[in-house]
């Protein structure tokens, strides 16, 4: 279902390895443009609700950063390559459901086959960002590398994309973090 409207004006793709910052990175430009503008969509919200229901488990403490979501990361990884190879939009559709608000940051697109669906979608509209941090930044946030985690698709399906439209440096110096998210605030703002 597309906005009121006929559909978004802007859809930015958001990608990066875990504890890159993806998710503040969005929440920041969130923040920025408000909530009546700008909706955060998460393409893991839907695959994570269905795995839940399928295997009988908790939800909503597979939505945060915990040691339960863990244990069932490499599972779940392999549980969600099986439904998107039956249909690679699955997610995708699910998460833009309902969504009303001009302006759609998806926090998570982590696959080929993710930017190809919205590329088809919504067109020109769309746009690609990632988020890049050093191996010791994202070390300093929690991350410790996993075997079948971080050499999967679902953390390097993207490396070597390589056409991003905007890359975003969050390496923790947080004055040139700002002066980024300033300009991709102002573009934004500019196809509103």
């Amino acid at each position: 279902m597309a906005p009121q409207g006929g559909g978004p004006r802007l859809v930015l793709l958001f990608s990066g390895k875990r504890k890159s910052g993806k998710d503040f990175v969005t929440e920041a430009l969130q923040s920025r443009l408000g909530a009546d503008v700008c909706a955060v969509l998460r393409l893991s919200g839907p695959l994570k609700e269905q795995y839940a229901q399928e295997h009988g488990l908790n939800f909503q403490r597979l939505l945060d950063a915990s040691s339960y979501k863990e244990a069932y990361r490499r599972d779940m990884i392999l549980w969600g390559e099986q439904k998107r190879q039956a249909d690679p939009g699955c997610f995708c559709r699910k998460a833009v459901e309902g969504v009303a608000q001009p302006v759609w940051l998806v926090s998570d697109t982590r696959r080929m086959s993710d930017l190809q669906w919205f590329r088809e979608a919504y067109g020109a509209v769309t746009q690609t960002v990632r988020v890049v941090a050093s191996e010791q930044s994202r070390q300093q946030r929690g991350w410790v590398f996993t075997p079948g985690v971080d050499d999967g698709e679902s953390e390097c399906g993207l490396d070597n994309f390589g056409d991003f439209d905007w890359v975003i440096e969050n390496h923790g110096d947080s004055q040139h973090l700002e002066e980024q998210l300033e300009n991709l605030t102002g573009f934004v703002r500019s196809r509103l």
